[in-house]
């Protein structure tokens, strides 16, 4: 029998899909173009509650294995995000691999929303790392189910404005729980990435009267968030963030920050952040609360970009969006009230508030595409 291993050891995706605890994909698709040079994955975890909705990521990754799994990985998440967020839809999540500085172009994009017509609806898209609102109106020219669309073209435009609300409102929760307060006045935050969500995150916690503290990649970043609000102050990177004596630490770019050396070194009473995937392995949710550390689920707190593009499928009101989203406030609270209950950590306990949404949903009830 053919092993289903690969050969360095580590498992493939047909393993990870079908006999993985993190598996349970209804279905991946593989995409490529070779006139425009598109390479894609396009995951989808769960229709249960609806149709998939998740951003399309665009990044130059180390190989096309860790494309796909990353494709995995944010799609089941985005099950999660969407069942806590108390929306009708799935989740799914696609990667297109390259660097988007240089492999992007228009007919990548159209082609890549070729790809997600032919899936019927069961795939809806919007923005995510290095895709743009811009991006996604190109995208809608050959794909119907594409939201995250400039205002101009019946869209929300840029979902992060609601994606830092959110987790500025999981933050507050966090603070409730940890101080019997719900602010960060006085209280020193650490931002990791000040990308499209971390720089709104920023202007909330200033407003809020919080101790700023960032740090990027783009040095350029940093000098605009610093020119804008010279009381923000800098660090040279990541490691060093999580050093510093901090009250919050907040992952706002890519995913997997909280690993091991990570969890060890954190000063912070509580993380809280807009990164997907920021455990870097099962059991690290257990290292933090040990630590006495809150964690505050990054798929719940994150949440309010998926709620301002789902709007905007229903004709985007933002003042109805950003309704939905201050909820998050108070769905935090009751997963650090769930968990406490339970005697488990926080993610655990929204893990299974949101299964058992999606449980609740019987195959009657479940969502079906149109007939042609």
């Amino acid at each position: 029998m053919t092993d289903v291993r690969q050969a360095n050891g580590t498992d493939s995706v047909v393993t990870k899909l079908f006999r993985s605890e993190q598996g349970g994909h209804e279905q991946v698709v593989l995409c490529q173009d070779r006139a425009s040079g598109l390479k894609a994955v396009i995951a989808l975890h769960s229709t249960a509650l609806g149709p998939a909705l998740g951003g399309t990521r665009f990044h130059a990754y180390a190989s096309d294995d860790e494309a796909v799994e990353d494709a995995l990985n944010l799609a089941r998440g985005m099950s999660y995000k969407n069942a806590l967020a108390g929306l009708d839809h799935g989740g799914g999540k696609a990667v297109i691999i390259g660097d988007p500085a240089v492999d992007k172009s228009e007919e990548l994009l159209l082609a890549y929303g070729r790809f997600i017509a032919s899936l019927g609806g069961r795939y809806v898209t919007a923005c995510d790392v290095g895709t743009y609102v811009a991006d996604m109106d190109v995208v809608a020219r050959t794909n119907p189910h594409t939201t995250g669309r400039s205002p101009e073209n019946g869209g929300a435009g840029d979902s992060s404005v609601l994606t830092a609300y959110g987790v500025f409102q999981g933050m507050r929760a966090s603070a409730q729980r940890v101080w019997g307060e719900p602010t960060l006045r006085g209280r020193r935050v650490g931002v990791a990435g000040i990308g499209k969500v971390g720089k709104h995150l920023v202007e909330h916690l200033v407003e809020d009267g919080a101790e700023v503290v960032i740090t990027d990649v783009r040095p350029a970043a940093v000098d605009a968030v610093r020119a804008k609000h010279p009381q923000v102050a800098a660090v040279a990177d990541t490691g060093t963030l999580v050093r510093e004596q901090l009250d919050v630490f907040a992952p706002c770019a890519l995913g997997g920050v909280l690993d091991d050396d990570t969890v060890a070194a954190l000063s912070a009473k509580v993380v809280c952040g807009a990164a997907n995937n920021q455990l870097a392995h099962p059991g690290v949710e257990k290292d933090l609360a040990d630590r006495g550390i809150l964690y505050a689920p990054d798929y719940v707190v994150n949440s309010g970009g998926v709620i301002q593009v789902a709007d905007e499928l229903n004709g985007f009101d933002f003042e109805r969006a950003r309704a939905k989203a201050s909820k998050i406030f108070d769905t935090t609270l009751a997963i650090f009230t769930r968990a406490a209950a339970d005697g488990v950590p926080p993610a655990v306990a929204a893990d299974r508030l949101a299964e058992q949404r999606m449980a609740e949903r019987t195959p009657a009830d479940r969502w079906m595409p149109p007939t042609a």
